[in-house]
């Protein structure tokens, strides 16, 4: 990629990068109750990796 990106494709990337984090770990005793315990990432709607899945930016 080149060193300096378009404003556009950097937001879009940005953006991404966002929606693939977990989860906060507050959202699990509000959903689960307090004693299941249970990981954050399962509540994250967009589960994606650098490496098996490309987006198009």
């Amino acid at each position: 990629m080149a060193r300096t990106k378009h404003p556009g494709k950097k937001k879009r990337l940005a953006k991404a990068g966002r929606r693939t984090r977990w989860a906060p770990f507050w959202t699990v005793p509000k959903i689960y109750g307090k004693t299941r315990r249970v990981h954050p990432g399962r509540h994250t709607v967009v589960k994606r990796s650098w490496r098996r899945t490309k987006i198009k930016a």
